[in-house]
């Protein structure tokens, strides 16, 4: 609706009906592909005096002009108490927010004296373009005369009421997650499949391992829908799959990170028909058992991408699929090993395959909340997906993957960028992509 009408108008309801006479407006233009951002520092000087018994106390707002002349506010800086030459705080914001990409469209600066009862005072306002700010890069200055045309109108000898200064601009590269994958990148994929006995007897129908002669069982059916995306941006398509929460030979002891091809030394198996082929002949051999532990596994992945920060390059990024029916039995360990994992090259995402209460797993995902570790620290990012399988079983694969991997790109560039680390090789795609000076 939005993007169809680029301008949408409703009114905004409470308990279903209409609240008052609010309403909502949404303005849609498409961007170009620019996700850098910029730092701005503004200061001014001389301001007006709106105050009687002190000085003002300056904000300044700046605004992006709309296609259609309406205003759209991109920042408000923090007041300045009692100074009429106010250094406010440096600021980052997007460009695209700032001028939807687009370095020639105008901003409308306004400062006010800012009042306790909301009734702001007009100090003044000019207007400017993304363009022009770019001219205080290098240690230079750019500076606006802050006019009030009311002044302007009746006072013959008026000049201004006011020079706001921008005293820097820096911008700061964002580079895109096809940026990182086509500067040779590799999604390093690992599966770890749940073995535990709440799973049900694979001899049994009713198991979610059942095998089936004829078709796949909800594990084997979630692990190729979500495998094989994955297994594109993968160049040697060489996947390490593990299992967990089953006693395994000889010795039968319970294991919550062993090889499903049973050679630790070497867990990879090739493609995704590799992983379905080991899964099928590691079952026979297994006791399903418990508990439901997965920190051990995130550990386990955790310590490959940690050796990779090392190299402080971008060319390895792991994602883990676990595939789990249900309710994580070591709770607090795993949250620790995520929060542990939010600061490595690494993502977590997990399939809920069955029908059993999901209700913890959605809490590992952070889109409620931050997710802390036991001792109270927050994760550094949001490297948790969770998916219920049940959602698409009827739905298609591409479907199903779309939702699985929706955060992966964001989840990836946001480590990186993080940490200031550019693409291996700037590709020719991405040079014909930055924006001309």
């Amino acid at each position: 609706q939005i993007v169809s009408q680029r301008k949408l108008s409703k009114s905004l309801l409470k308990h279903g009906n209409t609240a008052g006479k609010s309403s909502i407006t949404v303005i849609a233009e498409e961007l170009s592909g620019n996700d850098d951002y910029v730092e701005l520092s503004f200061s001014a000087r001389k301001l007006d005096d709106k105050d009687f018994f002190s000085k003002s106390d300056p904000f300044l707002e700046i605004f992006r002009v709309n296609d259609d002349a309406t205003q759209q506010l991109v920042h408000r800086t923090e007041v300045v108490m009692n100074n009429l030459n106010p250094a406010w705080k440096t600021f980052k914001v997007s460009v695209n927010s700032l001028c939807s990409g687009d370095q020639d469209r105008r901003l409308k600066c306004i400062v006010w004296d800012w009042d306790s009862n909301g009734k702001h005072d007009f100090i003044g306002e000019f207007s400017s373009t993304f363009k022009e700010m770019r001219g205080a890069m290098e240690g230079r200055q750019v500076q606006w005369e802050c006019i009030n045309p009311k002044y302007k109108a009746k006072k013959k000898n008026y000049k201004n009421s006011g020079i706001v200064i921008l005293n820097q601009c820096k911008i700061h590269k964002m580079h895109s997650f096809l940026d990182y994958i086509m500067g040779g990148c590799q999604i390093q994929f690992t599966v770890a499949i749940d073995f535990t006995a709440s799973n049900g007897d694979p001899r049994n129908s009713c198991s979610l391992h059942y095998i089936h002669p004829y078709q796949p069982n909800e594990y084997l059916k979630a692990l190729v829908a979500v495998g094989e995306i994955c297994q594109d941006y993968d160049s040697d398509k060489m996947f390490p799959a593990f299992g967990f929460g089953a006693r395994i030979p000889p010795e039968y002891k319970v294991s919550h990170d062993f090889a499903i091809n049973f050679n630790e030394d070497n867990p990879e198996c090739a493609g995704i028909q590799g992983v379905v082929e080991a899964y099928q002949s590691c079952l026979p051999k297994l006791q399903l058992y418990g508990p439901t532990n997965i920190a051990p596994i995130i550990q386990k992945v955790a310590k490959s991408a940690s050796e990779e920060t090392n190299t402080k390059e971008a060319s390895q990024y792991f994602i883990l699929l676990i595939l789990t029916d249900g309710v994580i039995t070591d709770m607090a360990d795993t949250r620790e090993a995520i929060v542990h994992a939010s600061h490595l090259p690494m993502s977590v995402i997990i399939v809920g395959v069955g029908n059993a209460d999901f209700s913890d797993m959605q809490m590992l995902d952070g889109d409620d909340g931050i997710l802390r570790s036991p001792k109270g620290e927050p994760v550094l990012r949001d490297i948790v997906q969770f998916v219920p399988f049940r959602n698409f079983k009827h739905a298609s694969p591409a479907a199903l993957a779309k939702s699985v991997l929706a955060e992966v790109p964001n989840q990836v560039v946001d480590y990186y960028n993080g940490k200031g680390i550019k693409p291996k090789c700037m590709s020719e795609y991405e040079s014909s992509r930055t924006l001309a000076p």
